[in-house]
């Protein structure tokens, strides 16, 4: 077993998320004295001399090179993502998945082993047992919330510990204090996906977790029209992540860049909104009489409520919930009969979206492999965005109702 190690206490905020959302990370005067970071479209940067390049890279200055390395209006975003998530350092990426696959390539070699909760992003642990596992890496995988469990599986080859906070679909909450604990105890780095969560409802590197992973195509940028991912952790470890990126080249556009940080502005009001819509059609719903059961952590019949409640300041805007007594073809029915949230992947925009899992996820599985992830013929998901909760739950009603 490897020695425990001591991690430093997580750096103070010092403003509330929405004025960092804002303000964070951004120079008070700007190229053209313009109030948004401009939109720099450049693949290379030059230099006015020979010795201006030897000056870069024997001082290390805090200027670009090249665009794989990354791009001013990209170190903005980091910055304010490193902010809100209480974190040293923020490295984004191209999309969620490719900032998770940028870690364990960086972190993980032959011979070593990754643990998951078993409720993690179904890709993240398809990339590793599908294409890590070419490689010589193992993966296993415990039940969500057996810490038990997760801490029998680590030998001397575990490297990472993986999970999400809340899990999609079901919202399982993981007690980060326990989860981190387990990482110092056993010396294995910790991962917490809290894609679903976002900076505003927990920051789990307050609790001793190592890094923290954001899909930012969801929350973050909040809109429905941006792919971008992200991880925040202390400078030491993430830099020979960032090595990587520039090696591997999964780099955001700068169009995408300046849509992910004008998404940021409105993050805290967002957040505000998503969370109550959320909670009000988790009421709504726990309390129908043709609904089965109600994923929700600020429910009180949530499995994981007390730890929600303890650890996080809202519950965000997903739902997950069943239909009493419906195959999956009338539980679509109910799907198609919505006016307002659009059928479409994905979550955390200011959109109302609707799916059936089985359908849109895990229709090519079979009905074992279904089972195996708790994916029931019944199930539906709904991502509430920023419309008057009001009206999305008299749509509910009158779609369940038909």
């Amino acid at each position: 077993m490897q020695k425990s190690t001591t991690l430093p206490p997580a750096p103070k905020k010092t403003r509330g998320e929405s004025t960092l959302a804002v303000h964070a990370g951004e120079d008070r005067q700007k190229l053209g004295d313009s109030i948004t970071d401009p939109i720099i479209c450049a693949a290379t940067f030059t230099f006015e001399s020979t010795q201006a390049v030897v000056d870069f890279i024997e001082q290390k200055q805090p200027r670009e090179e090249y665009g794989r390395y990354g791009n001013p209006g990209e170190k903005v975003i980091e910055r304010k993502l490193a902010e809100l998530e209480n974190g040293e350092q923020a490295l984004l990426y191209s999309s969620g998945m490719a900032a998770i696959v940028g870690l364990f390539m960086s972190k993980l070699n032959a011979g070593d082993e990754v643990v998951f909760f078993d409720e993690c992003y179904h890709r993240s642990r398809e990339f590793c047992k599908k294409h890590l596992s070419r490689f010589g890496v193992t993966t296993r995988q415990v039940k969500t919330g057996d810490y038990a469990a997760m801490e029998a599986a680590v030998n001397d080859h575990t490297k990472l510990l993986v999970s999400e906070s809340p899990t999609n679909p079901h919202l399982s909450i993981v007690d980060l204090d326990r989860f981190a604990e387990i990482g110092r105890r056993t010396g294995v780095e910790t991962l917490i996906d809290a894609t679903l969560a976002t900076p505003f409802n927990v920051r789990p590197l307050d609790h001793g977790v190592d890094y923290v992973l954001h899909s930012a195509t969801k929350y973050l940028a909040g809109h429905n029209d941006v792919l971008a991912g992200a991880l925040i952790g202390d400078n030491e470890k993430l830099e020979p992540v960032r090595a990587l990126r520039g090696v591997m080249g999964a780099v955001n556009s700068p169009h995408n860049i300046y849509l992910l940080e004008r998404g940021l502005k409105t993050f805290g009001i967002r957040m505000q909104r998503q969370n109550e819509n959320g909670q009000a059609v988790a009421e709504f719903l726990d309390g129908h009489s043709r609904i089965e059961r109600v994923y929700y952590p600020g429910l009180e019949s949530h499995p994981y409520h007390q730890v929600a409640k303890e650890t996080m300041r809202g519950f965000g805007g997903l739902v997950t919930f069943l239909v009493k007594d419906a195959d999956w073809r009338e539980t679509g029915k109910i799907v198609d009969s919505v006016k307002i949230p659009r059928i479409a992947p994905s979550l955390g925009g200011v959109e109302s979206l609707i799916e059936q899992p089985l359908v849109m996820s895990y229709y090519e599985c079979t009905p074992e492999e279904r089972r195996q992830f708790g994916i029931p013929d019944n199930m539906i998901r709904m991502s509430c965005g920023i419309e008057d909760k009001e009206d999305l739950i008299e749509d509910l009603q009158q779609a369940l109702d038909a």
